[in-house]
């Protein structure tokens, strides 16, 4: 899941950044929002990040709870009196409920995951504070951290990988 939305925060970085060095309009551009190469090399991103509640953490997460949710349910008789006990049609009965506990699960801990995104944001006085302490920290963020350069007025970059280097881009 997370490969995904990483395609797909990496294809709108790289629409951003072919549409602001078109030049757009003919308007005046501010020079902070252009895209900043941090490292040519992209490798080692992330490298020193914890797993949180997304990735493989949720769905073994989820995975137990479909597990119990089968357990409980083979032991107790079918709500459906056409469904004899312990039968293959109970036990599809059972795999079809405990499948959409399963997927109401890796839902909620995918909605988790996209709300603890947006918190988590680095902020910085200016360009030059960002992109030094990036590069001297980049084992320890992530793909598509938010990054606001001077106050929560100013607009927002991401991190991204683009043409293998590692770069901030407006977003």
């Amino acid at each position: 899941m997370r490969s995904v939305v990483l395609a797909q925060w990496t294809f709108l970085l790289m629409v951003v950044a072919v549409a602001s060095a078109s030049g757009g309009c003919s308007h005046t551009q501010n020079p902070e929002r252009r895209v900043y190469v941090i490292s040519e090399d992209a490798s080692g991103v992330g490298s020193n990040l914890e797993s949180g509640t997304g990735g493989a953490g949720a769905e073994a997460y989820c995975r137990e709870l479909e597990k119990q949710c089968f357990k409980k349910c083979w032991r107790r008789k079918p709500k459906h009196p056409s469904i004899e006990k312990h039968s293959g049609n109970h036990h599809q009965h059972c795999a079809s409920e405990c499948l959409k506990v399963f997927m109401q699960c890796v839902k909620e801990q995918e909605e988790l995951e996209r709300q603890e995104s947006q918190k988590k944001a680095l902020h910085f006085p200016n360009i030059g504070a960002a992109l030094d302490w990036i590069k001297e920290h980049k084992a320890e963020v992530a793909l598509g951290t938010i990054v606001i350069i001077g106050g929560l007025a100013a607009a927002p970059y991401a991190v991204a990988i683009l043409g293998g280097a590692l770069v901030l881009a407006p977003l």
